[in-house]
């Protein structure tokens, strides 16, 4: 006999679970409450009280349990890592990212390659028989925490320091590669193992869809946002936020992607909005709310028992981080060409893990690929790191000086000597100016030519569905669909394919004026160069085009209709040229005036490339 709850039970089956909900929400935060009040009387970071917080009330500490519904608390975890996300996305700036040089690039990357080969290494030597167990581990030990170096930089006042702001740079660059890294992950725990192919694939991938979201977002979002603040209203500034934030996280699920990348990209969308300190304020109180949850959880999922069990390797890998991060990150500055003082003070303050250790180690949890100790190793290793960090920064200068007597006097002259023939590399006066102009356009090719990808990978992925629900109800023969479709595709990618055409002509006549001496050609040197400038150009489209065509191979249309498309195209450049230009300029300056809050009037530098 089949039993059928009535209205009556039902409502209070509903009544119930909103009372374990509104307890177990309620023991969070007010045991959270007291124990950051602790923290921060003791001037310790608030976020390792919500993780002892959580710890506190979790399953593994009797006597009592005190949570009723986990499921429920990791629900509001998951919100708690996308309003992180999201606001590492808001604290992101693509303006920033162009001013921190090589130092922070340098220091990233080698930061990441050495704790990555290191964790993994210091897996393999502790005997864990899971190789992922080991990956994971370097992954996870690989990104320093924006969260606790932030905090530790305002609290020993020295956020507006040179050493500070490189630092910054570095966990600009950081994100990046973390959201990448995770993305990679992702693959590995999926399919089991990692190919160079599919590394390749992977990062190309994941960067093409990063510039065209970042471009297209940049171009819409803040528009939007400048509309909605018109009204003066802060609820509807911030639901207007909350929805774009969950909808693109919706779009980038949809997309096989995680929703770690789409709070990121949608926070870094809107850090160019004008409005952007409004909508810090109005999000500040939820995303402290989540994010609370979302580090009280991570206490509720650890194990005091495994952690003395694993005391040991816990010391260990804590000493590996910051002695791993302190050389790392010291070595890429002193690469980059900043002095030893400044350099290690990068690198003792870079030197702990935190949220993206916590959300790698989640990964590797969710896809059941990880052992169940390397979670609580991440936490511990995490509450260690972030105890030192202050210290560390404190010490860098004294150390500095320290190192400094210690090294003999040939190996700092050696070091001076680097410093000044970097700054010998770098081009001066014309050279600079040549320089920055080739440049720019490389990078706009670069913008253009992935627009141009992406538009052609997306018809490519929505061919299908328009040919079989659509398109076939209308044209019968395959052939003329594909053509349809191809022929579509290219018309949407003129503007953005002339834009690239047009600046590689441009950078081929500087190239061809810079490398052809009259000195050497003679009275030949006009004809010389006039063949290289139209060379190149002809050579650039037909490389373009035989790309366009290996990634649409599903909708290129058979031979003799490829050729009636091509003329087509050719005929509609030839009558509508100087308006795809215009539709180009427009959006072009739309873009420059949303990045430049300052008003400074980019287009006249770009027409000079023309």
């Amino acid at each position: 006999m089949t039993f059928y709850p009535t209205p009556s039970d039902q409502n209070w089956t509903m009544h119930d679970s909103v009372i374990t909900f509104i307890s177990d929400l309620a023991v969070i935060m007010i045991v959270a409450g007291i124990v950051t009040i602790i923290f921060h009387r003791l001037k310790q970071p608030v976020v390792l009280g919500y993780i002892v917080a959580g710890i506190l009330i979790g399953p593994h500490t009797p006597p009592f349990e005190l949570i009723k519904d986990e499921h429920t608390i990791k629900v509001l975890a998951e919100l708690g890592v996308i309003f992180l996300m999201f606001s590492l996305g808001l604290e992101f700036s693509i303006r920033k990212l162009l001013k921190v040089g090589p130092t922070a690039l340098i220091a990233a990357v080698l930061e990441i390659v050495v704790m990555i080969w290191l964790g993994y290494q210091i897996g393999l030597w502790l005997g864990w028989n899971n190789n992922l167990d080991a990956l994971f581990l370097g992954a996870i030990l690989a990104i320093s925490s924006t969260t606790i170096i932030v905090k530790a930089l305002n609290d020993l006042k020295m956020k507006h320091e040179r050493f500070a702001q490189l630092i910054f740079g570095v966990l600009i660059v950081e994100d990046i590669l973390g959201i990448g890294l995770i993305a990679l992950l992702s693959g590995v725990a999926i399919s089991g193992s990692v190919s160079g192919s599919d590394v390749f694939f992977t990062i190309s991938k994941l960067s093409l869809f990063m510039i065209v979201a970042l471009l297209v977002g940049i171009l819409l979002v803040p528009r939007l946002l400048a509309y909605v603040a018109k009204f003066r209203s802060n609820e509807m500034m911030l639901v207007t936020v909350l929805g774009l934030c969950f909808g693109f996280c919706l779009l980038v699920v949809k997309l096989e992607y995680s929703m770690v990348l789409g709070a990121f990209i949608i926070g870094a969308i809107i850090a160019e909005a004008k409005e952007l300190h409004w909508i810090e304020k109005s999000i500040e109180p939820i995303r402290d709310m989540f994010s609370a949850i979302f580090f009280v959880a991570v206490g509720l999922l650890l194990d005091p028992k495994i952690m003395i069990e694993y005391a040991v390797p816990i010391l260990i890998i804590a000493g590996a981080v910051i002695l791993g991060k302190v050389a790392s990150c010291t070595i890429g500055a002193l690469i980059a060409g900043n002095d030893g003082r400044t350099s290690l003070k990068v690198g003792m303050g870079l030197s702990q893990i935190g949220e993206f250790s916590f959300i790698i180690a989640s990964l590797g949890m969710s896809y059941k690929v990880t052992s169940d100790f390397l979670y609580p190793i991440a936490v511990a290793v995490s509450a260690i790191t972030t105890l030192t960090t202050p210290y560390l920064i404190r010490a860098a200068d004294p150390v500095a000086r320290q190192v400094g007597k210690m090294i003999p006097q040939p190996v700092a002259r050696i070091a001076s000597l680097y410093g000044e023939w970097l700054n010998h590399l770098h081009p001066q006066g014309t050279n600079a100016v040549i320089w920055n102009m080739i440049k720019r356009i490389l990078t706009q090719i670069g913008i253009n030519m992935a627009i141009v990808i992406a538009i052609f990978l997306c018809s490519t992925y929505l061919a299908v569905n328009l040919q079989s629900h659509f398109l076939s109800h209308w044209i019968g023969d395959i052939d003329w669909r594909k053509s349809l479709i191809w022929g579509t595709t290219l018309v949407i990618s003129l503007p953005f394919l002339i834009a690239a055409f047009r600046k590689f002509k441009a950078l081929s006549m500087m190239l061809a004026e810079m490398s052809v001496r009259e000195s050497i050609t003679g009275r030949h040197t006009q004809q010389v160069r006039r063949i290289i400038s139209e060379t190149l150009p002809l050579l650039f489209l037909t490389i373009t085009m035989l790309l366009l065509s290996a990634l649409s191979a599903g909708i290129l249309p058979k031979r003799e209709a490829l050729i009636l498309v091509i003329i087509s195209i050719i005929a509609i450049v030839f009558l509508l040229r100087s308006w795809f230009v215009r539709i180009h300029s427009r959006l072009q300056i739309a873009l420059y005036e949303t990045l430049d809050h300052e008003g400074r009037d980019l287009h006249e530098e770009d027409e000079t490339t023309e």
